[in-house]
């Protein structure tokens, strides 16, 4: 057995079935070892969208993704989507080919330090040097990626490590690393005190973010707010915690979302920060909204409590395992005339966005249609335990407003904000769950960004769906300039985009086409029953606001 063949039979190990990837010389020998396992790769077409679909794959199914790419220039385009796995706490383990050890510092044909590149976006990063190393590398690999506060971990696999010699196979069975035990169970006196204080709050609220679905913990933390009558926000990766319709969710909080969900924050005497960092998207001014506040900050990474803004009270520890703790507790509160309060304020809210949404129909373009009536009707017309990757953009704002989460998962970029990721990742959710409904909403600039994938659905045939918002401009950006420029637009118009009905045909996609609100309902009926691939393109007026 050669470097390479043991590596693929620690994948086998590891339970897993696909990875995405992309070749070169220099990563052939690994390979060439996957013909012969039960392992699928699928083969990308760019290899940032191999980390993004890997981590579609990874969000839908709760494993570590893994994607491959082959060095220098290879290695190089994978890190944009390390990085933005990294943002967002997804577990990856990412494989790139390196020249031969004794190569390396030469500068030789395809080298990059992509270790050195790659250090502040990964959770760990190897490189290989003795091909007896392999199983425990790997084996440590999974456990840093899979554990704690989750992400990716890189493994730089030189050629000749590869084609060496590995010696008997040997799996470790099990993982102890010295330097690294997260902290899985809350402190038991710290537990206490989080009862304590949200039985003398008299306006508690939770704010819930990515680390409860990292956790599995949406169960948990649904039950624990029901039987305490606790409202809810989430943060932009926390959508989809709390089924969007629940009379206890009030949004997204944050520069970009519900105003009387940022209201509910800024008027609770206790915020229980849930698996969330206090970042500027979510709480732009901290020390204005925790003044005066009890903060309960709850997270399994001990570097992001108290990063931003400092905890009454900090709880170090997997979320799911804490709130299993709690329950055990006793805790007695009275939220009923809070409540009231932030269900009038979000009436009232509803309300007033209906007014402004029949206000903005008279202004807006011809020809063009309402973005978020729109995307409130796409999620009510999606099956229940649907899949949505979001793109960045206008798209995105659009989609945390007026996406209802029901039964399904709300995947996008929030901490690292990489345009054309919602394809790719739509793509590796689509694969890790074929017989579930994946939509990919994307903006006209976004989708081009990736929509080389196309190429990759129609050679697996995979059968997703991609929303195509078309508004001719950067649109965020283009909004951007409009109000802060004074309406001197930059590079930001798109005036000739391309006939998507020609790309959809050439990937032997389906085309529909909306321009105008009459026609929504029935289209989109037949888009997703449509049991194909296939491309929704939406006409927006360029002037329409996120």
């Amino acid at each position: 057995m050669n470097g390479a063949q043991s590596l693929v039979k620690c994948l086998e190990k590891e339970g897993v079935e696909k990875l995405f990837g992309y070749p070169g010389v220099a990563i052939v020998p690994f390979f060439d070892a996957l013909k012969d396992s039960s392992v699928e790769e699928i083969l990308i077409r760019q290899e940032q969208n191999a980390a993004h679909a890997a981590g579609g794959y990874a969000r839908t199914t709760g494993k570590v993704g893994v994607c491959v790419a082959t060095s220098g220039p290879g290695a190089t385009n994978l890190i944009t989507g390390i990085a933005t796995a990294f943002a967002d706490s997804i577990p990856l383990v990412c494989i790139t080919g390196q020249v031969e050890s004794h190569l390396l510092g030469n500068d030789v044909f395809q080298e990059a330090d992509v270790s050195g590149a790659c250090e502040s976006f990964v959770k760990y990063s190897y490189i290989v040097r003795d091909p007896a190393d392999i199983p425990r590398i790997v084996k440590e690999a999974f456990y840093i990626a899979g554990s704690g506060r989750k992400g990716p971990v890189l493994i730089d696999f030189p050629m000749d490590i590869q084609l060496a010699e590995a010696g008997k196979f040997s799996y470790p069975k099990e993982i102890s690393m010295r330097t690294y035990k997260p902290t899985v169970r809350g402190n038991g006196k710290q537990i206490k005190n989080v009862c304590l204080q949200l039985s003398k709050a008299k306006k508690p609220i939770l704010c819930v973010g990515g680390g409860v679905h990292l956790s599995g913990a949406e169960k948990e933390i649904r039950q624990f707010a029901e039987r305490y009558q606790l409202p809810v926000v989430s943060t932009m990766m926390g959508i989809g915690v709390m089924p969007s319709d629940h009379p206890l969710y009030f949004g997204m909080v944050g520069n970009n979302g519900q105003s009387y969900g940022n209201r509910a924050m800024n008027e609770a005497d206790l915020i229980m920060m849930v698996g969330a960092r206090v970042a500027d998207r979510s709480v732009s001014q901290p020390g204005l909204v925790m003044t005066g506040k009890v903060l309960i900050h709850i997270d399994v990474d001990p570097a992001e409590i108290g990063k931003i803004t400092g905890a009454t009270t900090p709880l170090v520890g997997d979320i799911r395992t804490i709130f299993k703790e709690i329950e055990k507790h006793e805790i007695t509160t009275d939220t009923s005339a809070f409540l009231r309060k932030l269900t009038e304020y979000k009436t009232q809210a509803k309300q007033d966005k209906q007014i402004a949404s029949r206000n903005n129909m008279r202004k807006r373009a011809p020809h063009t249609i309402d973005p978020a009536a729109f995307i409130h009707t796409l999620s009510n017309a999606m099956d229940k335990d649907a899949i949505i990757t979001v793109d960045v953009g206008q798209n995105q704002m659009w989609a945390c407003a007026n996406f209802a989460v029901r039964e399904g998962l709300f995947l996008t970029s929030g901490g690292f904000g990489s345009m054309g990721y919602a394809l790719p990742a739509a793509m590796g959710a689509q694969i890790a769950e074929k017989d579930r409904q994946v939509v990919a909403l994307c903006g006209d600039a976004g989708f081009q960004m990736t929509m080389m994938e196309l190429g990759t659905i129609h050679q697996y045939k995979v059968p997703m769906k991609v929303v195509i918002l078309q508004n001719h401009t950067l649109g965020l950006v283009y909004q951007y300039q409009k109000l802060r420029c004074e309406k001197r637009y930059t590079m930001t118009e798109m005036d000739d985009s391309p006939h998507f009905e020609c790309i959809a045909q050439a990937y032997e996609m389906e085309y529909y086409h909306i321009s105008e609100e009459s026609e929504v309902n029935d289209v989109l009926r037949e888009f997703l029953l449509d049991d194909h691939p296939a491309i929704l393109v939406c006409d927006v007026d360029p002037e329409e606001m996120a």
